[in-house]
Protein backbone atom coordinates (compact mmCIF):
# COMPACT_ATOMS: atom_id res chain seq x y z
CA UNK A 1 0.00 0.00 0.00
CA UNK A 2 1.35 3.48 -1.01
CA UNK A 3 2.47 5.45 1.99
CA UNK A 4 -0.21 8.60 3.00
CA UNK A 5 1.39 11.64 4.55
CA UNK A 6 1.13 12.18 8.18
CA UNK A 7 -0.98 14.78 9.46
CA UNK A 8 0.47 17.00 12.48
CA UNK A 9 -0.80 19.68 14.46
CA UNK A 10 1.31 21.58 17.02
CA UNK A 11 -0.29 21.85 20.13
CA UNK A 12 1.67 23.19 22.43
CA UNK A 13 5.26 25.22 22.25
CA UNK A 14 7.51 25.79 25.30
CA UNK A 15 10.11 28.58 25.29
CA UNK A 16 12.08 29.77 28.42
CA UNK A 17 13.58 33.36 28.13
CA UNK A 18 15.37 35.53 30.10
CA UNK A 19 16.00 39.74 30.12
CA UNK A 20 19.15 39.20 31.96
CA UNK A 21 18.07 41.62 35.03
CA UNK A 22 15.97 41.47 38.19
CA UNK A 23 12.43 42.04 38.21
CA UNK A 24 9.96 43.32 40.72
CA UNK A 25 7.43 40.84 40.73
CA UNK A 26 5.02 42.92 43.30
CA UNK A 27 5.29 45.95 40.85
CA UNK A 28 4.21 44.10 37.86
CA UNK A 29 1.40 42.88 39.98
CA UNK A 30 0.19 46.31 40.71
CA UNK A 31 0.73 47.74 37.61
CA UNK A 32 -1.51 44.87 35.67
CA UNK A 33 -4.38 43.60 37.26
CA UNK A 34 -5.45 40.87 35.86
CA UNK A 35 -1.82 38.73 36.31
CA UNK A 36 -1.87 36.01 38.88
CA UNK A 37 0.71 36.06 41.57
CA UNK A 38 0.52 33.99 44.66
CA UNK A 39 4.60 33.95 46.02
CA UNK A 40 3.62 31.79 49.37
CA UNK A 41 2.77 28.90 46.75
CA UNK A 42 4.81 29.18 43.63
CA UNK A 43 7.49 32.04 43.07
CA UNK A 44 6.16 33.18 39.60
CA UNK A 45 4.36 35.24 38.08
CA UNK A 46 1.48 34.34 35.47
CA UNK A 47 0.90 36.95 32.77
CA UNK A 48 -1.39 35.54 29.79
CA UNK A 49 -2.03 37.24 27.00
CA UNK A 50 -5.01 36.58 24.22
CA UNK A 51 -3.40 36.70 21.38
CA UNK A 52 -0.78 34.70 20.61
CA UNK A 53 -2.70 32.86 23.46
CA UNK A 54 -0.44 32.04 25.94
CA UNK A 55 1.04 31.97 29.74
CA UNK A 56 4.24 33.47 30.20
CA UNK A 57 5.85 32.43 33.93
CA UNK A 58 8.04 35.49 35.59
CA UNK A 59 10.42 34.98 37.77
CA UNK A 60 12.00 37.68 39.70
CA UNK A 61 15.57 36.89 38.32
CA UNK A 62 14.26 37.85 34.71
CA UNK A 63 13.83 34.36 34.02
CA UNK A 64 10.63 33.21 31.87
CA UNK A 65 8.61 30.42 30.84
CA UNK A 66 6.13 30.67 27.81
CA UNK A 67 3.79 27.52 26.85
CA UNK A 68 0.30 27.66 24.85
CA UNK A 69 2.13 28.80 21.59
CA UNK A 70 1.26 26.80 17.99
CA UNK A 71 4.93 27.44 16.64
CA UNK A 72 8.40 28.75 17.55
CA UNK A 73 7.78 32.31 16.26
CA UNK A 74 4.47 32.61 18.13
CA UNK A 75 6.44 31.90 21.01
CA UNK A 76 9.29 34.47 20.77
CA UNK A 77 6.45 36.65 19.49
CA UNK A 78 4.26 36.09 22.76
CA UNK A 79 7.99 36.98 24.95
CA UNK A 80 8.40 40.09 23.19
CA UNK A 81 4.64 41.28 23.55
CA UNK A 82 4.83 40.89 27.17
CA UNK A 83 7.87 42.86 27.28
CA UNK A 84 6.27 44.75 25.85
CA UNK A 85 3.35 45.29 27.59
CA UNK A 86 5.94 45.43 30.83
CA UNK A 87 7.57 48.62 29.48
CA UNK A 88 4.43 49.91 28.39
CA UNK A 89 3.34 49.51 32.52
CA UNK A 90 6.76 51.42 33.53
CA UNK A 91 8.17 47.92 34.56
CA UNK A 92 11.78 48.94 33.39
CA UNK A 93 13.36 46.49 31.46
CA UNK A 94 16.75 47.24 29.80
CA UNK A 95 17.14 44.45 27.79
CA UNK A 96 15.96 42.15 25.13
CA UNK A 97 14.58 38.81 25.93
CA UNK A 98 16.49 35.71 24.44
CA UNK A 99 14.38 32.36 23.54
CA UNK A 100 15.42 29.52 23.45
CA UNK A 101 12.79 26.78 22.48
CA UNK A 102 12.73 23.60 25.09
CA UNK A 103 9.96 21.65 23.94
CA UNK A 104 7.40 20.89 21.05
CA UNK A 105 4.25 18.99 22.04
CA UNK A 106 2.40 17.61 18.44
CA UNK A 107 -0.01 15.62 17.99
CA UNK A 108 -0.49 13.68 14.86
CA UNK A 109 -2.33 10.32 12.66
CA UNK A 110 -0.36 8.20 10.08
CA UNK A 111 -3.65 7.47 8.12
CA UNK A 112 -3.47 3.64 9.11
CA UNK A 113 -3.89 1.03 11.87
CA UNK A 114 -0.59 0.16 14.19
CA UNK A 115 0.31 -3.76 14.78
CA UNK A 116 1.74 -2.55 18.24
CA UNK A 117 2.82 -5.58 19.77
CA UNK A 118 5.14 -6.19 16.74
CA UNK A 119 6.46 -2.51 16.50
CA UNK A 120 7.37 -3.40 20.20
CA UNK A 121 9.44 -6.12 19.27
CA UNK A 122 10.65 -4.64 15.75
CA UNK A 123 11.19 -1.05 17.07
CA UNK A 124 14.51 -0.51 19.22
CA UNK A 125 13.77 1.90 22.08
CA UNK A 126 10.02 1.10 22.27
CA UNK A 127 7.99 -0.02 25.07
CA UNK A 128 4.76 -1.36 25.04
CA UNK A 129 2.85 -2.29 28.00
CA UNK A 130 -1.15 -2.33 27.13
CA UNK A 131 -1.65 -3.36 31.21
CA UNK A 132 -0.90 -0.03 32.48
CA UNK A 133 -0.77 2.19 29.17
CA UNK A 134 -2.33 1.62 25.65
CA UNK A 135 0.29 3.15 23.68
CA UNK A 136 3.63 2.23 22.84
CA UNK A 137 6.53 4.70 23.66
CA UNK A 138 9.16 5.25 21.28
CA UNK A 139 12.05 6.79 21.94
CA UNK A 140 13.85 8.17 19.12
CA UNK A 141 17.19 8.74 19.36
CA UNK A 142 17.94 11.02 16.09
CA UNK A 143 15.70 13.76 16.00
CA UNK A 144 15.84 13.31 19.70
CA UNK A 145 11.89 12.57 20.56
CA UNK A 146 9.59 10.43 22.31
CA UNK A 147 6.59 9.49 20.59
CA UNK A 148 3.51 8.17 22.15
CA UNK A 149 1.52 5.99 19.10
CA UNK A 150 -1.67 4.54 19.42
CA UNK A 151 -2.75 1.18 17.79
CA UNK A 152 -5.49 3.90 15.69
CA UNK A 153 -2.01 5.48 14.23
CA UNK A 154 -2.86 8.49 15.97
CA UNK A 155 0.36 9.74 18.14
CA UNK A 156 1.60 12.61 20.39
CA UNK A 157 5.06 13.39 19.47
CA UNK A 158 6.79 15.46 22.22
CA UNK A 159 10.45 16.60 23.43
CA UNK A 160 11.13 18.12 19.27
CA UNK A 161 12.98 21.32 19.49
CA UNK A 162 11.97 22.57 16.43
CA UNK A 163 8.96 22.18 14.10
CA UNK A 164 10.96 20.63 11.45
CA UNK A 165 12.19 17.59 14.10
CA UNK A 166 8.86 16.99 14.57
CA UNK A 167 8.27 16.48 10.83
CA UNK A 168 11.21 14.56 10.64
CA UNK A 169 10.42 12.14 13.83
CA UNK A 170 7.39 11.22 12.54
CA UNK A 171 8.27 10.61 9.21
CA UNK A 172 10.56 8.79 9.82
CA UNK A 173 8.58 6.35 12.33
CA UNK A 174 6.46 6.16 9.84
CA UNK A 175 8.70 5.29 7.09
CA UNK A 176 10.26 2.49 9.28
CA UNK A 177 6.65 1.24 10.49
CA UNK A 178 5.65 0.97 6.55
CA UNK A 179 8.77 -1.21 6.07
CA UNK A 180 8.13 -3.78 8.42
CA UNK A 181 4.97 -4.23 7.30
CA UNK A 182 3.32 -3.06 10.89
CA UNK A 183 0.87 -0.65 8.88
CA UNK A 184 -2.68 -1.33 8.43
CA UNK A 185 -4.81 0.67 5.88
CA UNK A 186 -8.38 0.06 5.52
Amino acid sequence: MPQTKAIISIENVVASASINQTVNLNQITRSFADVEYHPDQFPGLVFRLKSPKTATLIFSSGKMVCTGAKSSQQASEAVKAVVQKLRKGKIDIRNEPITVIQNIVASGSLGGRVHLEEAARQLPKSMYEPEQFPGLIHRMADPKTVILLFASGKLVCTGAKTEADVYRAVNNLHVTLEQKGLMIYA
